[in-house]
């Protein structure tokens, strides 16, 4: 069995799907038998689902002090684990990203990606998995808020259909 420096828990939502979304991780790791546990959270005015199931893991990976760091994620998107773990993101990276949803998303996690050591876990999301819970709680949280931050490429996608 692996052994692992960090677990990285991650999960998004979006209210409309596009609407209003975010995003929230969960990190832990464990050093001396001590658990450590960071948290973080970001929400959106215009987004989707997918983008901030995507956005989590970049952002949890984005969290890591040392190259080559050994990585569990664990998500609950089959979008964001399918990819990676059937290796599509890197099929569509060769074809430049052409008609590709999130290729902005997608090409910020394969900088970070490579950076680490990265092993994906899927598990089914609202099943009562700790971690996986508390991520949610913070992406809907994180959506709720007054201030929101502006998906700025989403938002420009939009705008060009409209």
């Amino acid at each position: 069995m692996k052994s692992y420096d960090v677990h990285i828990y991650t999960d998004g939502a979006a209210k409309g799907n596009p609407g209003k979304g975010g995003y929230g991780v969960v990190m832990e790791t464990v050093v001396d038998g001590k658990t450590y546990k960071k948290e973080f959270y970001e929400g959106f005015r215009l987004t989707t689902n997918n983008r901030m199931e995507l956005l989590a893991v970049i952002v949890g990976l984005e969290k890591l002090k040392n190259p080559n760091t050994r990585v569990l994620v664990v998500s609950d998107s089959k979008y964001v684990v399918d990819s990676v773990e059937k290796k599509w993101v890197l099929g569509w990276e060769k074809k430049g990203f052409a008609d590709r949803k999130n290729s902005d998303l997608w090409k910020r996690f394969l900088i970070i990606y490579r950076k680490h050591k990265v092993d994906f876990k899927w598990i089914k999301g609202h099943n009562n998995h700790v971690q996986n819970e508390r991520c949610d709680e913070l992406a809907v949280m994180a959506s709720m808020q007054k201030q929101l931050s502006v998906d700025e490429f989403y938002e420009k996608e939009v705008s060009k259909l409209l």
